[in-house]
């Protein structure tokens, strides 16, 4: 074994560090740093799941609008999973190749000089930016500002959060010496380097995405000084290297390397296969997003969707975003469904299954009903903030049934919006996988498809983004040659649904009235947002 009076990081010049002791080859870790709480999980090279690890944690929301969290909390839940994820695999720290790590984008972590945190984190949801977008369009131009960034001005951000606390809390912003994301904080702990990787770096509002390195057209307009920020690296590259302090508080050996990393998406990107042209998934979570790969660069000047690079080197991703997809589903269930879900308890099984049940029972079109899924107004293709949700076609021949079919179309429907804004982009999309609750939905899934007009897959795995980014540890470790072979050899899929033809022709009727919705009804959702 190596010599014990040194740290690994000393005995060696290259990424393949323990060449040579293949006991100590056999484990990656990916540590997800999410809202609600972190999750470690400690696999096999070839993306089997040794041991897992959850702790949660508090939201603060000190006002109306405002979103925080404690970075000690996520490195409390850091150190508390990585050790609980050895101890109960009976692992050693030196059998780990490397770590890779993923999180909730766009947060704030503001440190002092002797890296001490000034602040809670203002996080992704946060939405106290409005007045800060607005100086942001106007010192870089919206078009340019898109032309760089690849998005909009948009609260949850993280460059209008550093404005917000540079109007609002100057002494706060006067202290700060470095600026870090919630995932790039826990890499700062662990490794003591200040850095971070070009996708979650691209929800910074800072990134010229083109070019993949922080921009500094954009620094210099918003006067935010370059030195504040961690080096950019691709998502697979060895950023540091596990500290002694780290390394005594958690069980790993000191010299593990830690790579690059993902933002969540990105990083669940990778977990589900979507590395190459032609590959996107669909996930209905809360949210819904659709996300497809490509190798060259495609920015939507109107900011319908978000370009970000993505956790292949010199790639992209693009995204749509249905704000409330299975929230939609999950509204309609609480409010008007209460004795299917009396009766999901009697029978021990998940309510949702026999919502599925009852709305596959009505038929394409749910019987002439449309619904908007605007529960909390929308980001693709409509990004408007005062858009609310819409029965359309309701009469008395409607039951609490053909409702809850045309809850699922409706979300369906906006899912395909988002597709199309990125076929116009040039994007083409041939492999669909679906994900999140959602995904879960045989039905759901066959929505998509008929749609989509290609074949929606389930993953084998439910991993995500921890397996995403342990298999950009094992690519950085050298165990993989790259991304797209790790992710061909441990990523499995379950059976597609495949697209009916007769089915999608049915879709297109009623998707094609309920694109004209919207724009009819934009100016009374204005409207409403300022009556009373």
């Amino acid at each position: 074994s190596p010599a014990e009076d040194k740290p690994v990081a000393e005995q060696c010049g290259s990424i393949n560090y323990m060449e040579g002791h293949d006991s100590y080859m056999k484990y990656v870790i990916g540590v997800d740093i999410g809202t609600s709480g972190t999750k470690t999980v400690l696999f096999t090279l070839d993306g089997g799941v040794v041991a897992s690890s959850v702790r949660e944690y508090p939201l603060y929301q000190p006002q109306n609008g405002y979103a925080e969290q404690e970075p000690a909390d996520w490195w409390n839940a850091t150190v508390a999973t990585i050790a609980e994820v050895l101890a109960k695999s009976g692992t050693g720290g030196g059998e780990i190749a490397g770590i890779g790590l993923s999180g909730q984008m766009h947060g704030l972590v503001m440190l002092g000089k002797d890296g001490e945190v000034l602040r809670r984190s203002i996080i992704w949801c946060d939405q106290r930016t409005a007045a800060e977008c607005e100086e942001i369009t106007r010192k870089v131009g919206a078009r340019r500002l898109v032309e760089i960034t690849a998005n909009p001005a948009l609260t949850g951000f993280t460059a209008s959060k550093i404005l917000w606390v540079r109007n609002n809390e100057p002494g706060v912003y006067e202290q700060c010496r470095k600026i870090l994301l919630p995932k790039d904080y826990i890499r700062y702990m662990l490794t003591g380097e200040f850095a971070t990787e070009v996708s979650d770096a691209s929800g910074m509002q800072l990134l010229d995405v083109p070019k993949r390195d922080w921009s500094a057209e954009v620094l210099e307009k918003l006067e935010i000084d370059r030195e504040l920020l961690g080096k950019v690296y691709e998502s697979p590259e060895i950023t540091g290297r596990v500290s002694e302090k780290a390394a005594r508080l958690t069980g790993l050996k000191a010299g593990t390397p830690i790579v690059g990393g993902a933002g969540d998406n990105a990083a669940a990107a990778v977990g589900t296969g979507v590395v190459e042209d032609g590959k996107a998934f669909t996930t209905i979570g809360t949210s819904g997003v659709v996300f497809a790969h490509t190798s060259r660069i495609s920015i939507d000047l109107p900011g319908r969707v978000h370009t970000f690079c993505c956790a292949v080197p010199g790639a992209w991703h693009v995204m749509g975003v249905t704000q409330a997809a299975g929230l939609s589903l999950k509204w309609f269930r609480d409010n008007l469904c209460s004795a299917e879900v009396e009766a999901a308890k009697g029978m021990d099984i998940d309510s949702y299954v026999l919502l599925d049940k009852q709305a596959a029972q009505v038929p394409i079109g749910a019987n002439r009903l449309l619904y908007l899924p605007y529960l909390m107004g929308e980001r693709t293709p409509h990004l408007d903030a005062s858009a609310r949700g819409v029965f359309f076609g309701l009469s008395a021949i409607h039951t609490r049934r053909d409702m809850l079919r045309a809850v699922m179309e409706g979300v369906s429907y906006s899912l395909k919006d988002c597709l199309s804004v990125l076929e116009e982009m040039g994007v083409a999309v041939g492999n669909m996988a679906a994900c999140g609750g959602g995904g879960s939905s045989a039905l759901w899934r066959q929505m998509l498809a008929d749609l989509y007009d290609c074949p929606v897959k389930t993953i084998a795995s439910k991993e995500g983004p921890a397996l995403g980014v342990a298999l950009l540890a094992a690519v950085g470790a050298g165990e993989y040659a790259s991304v797209a072979e790790a992710c061909s050899a441990v990523i499995q899929y379950g059976p597609a649904c495949e697209p009916v033809a007769e089915n999608t022709a049915a879709y297109l009727k009623y998707y094609t009235l309920y694109k004209e919705l919207y724009p009819n009804l934009k100016d009374s959702f204005q409207r409403l947002a300022v009556t009373g």
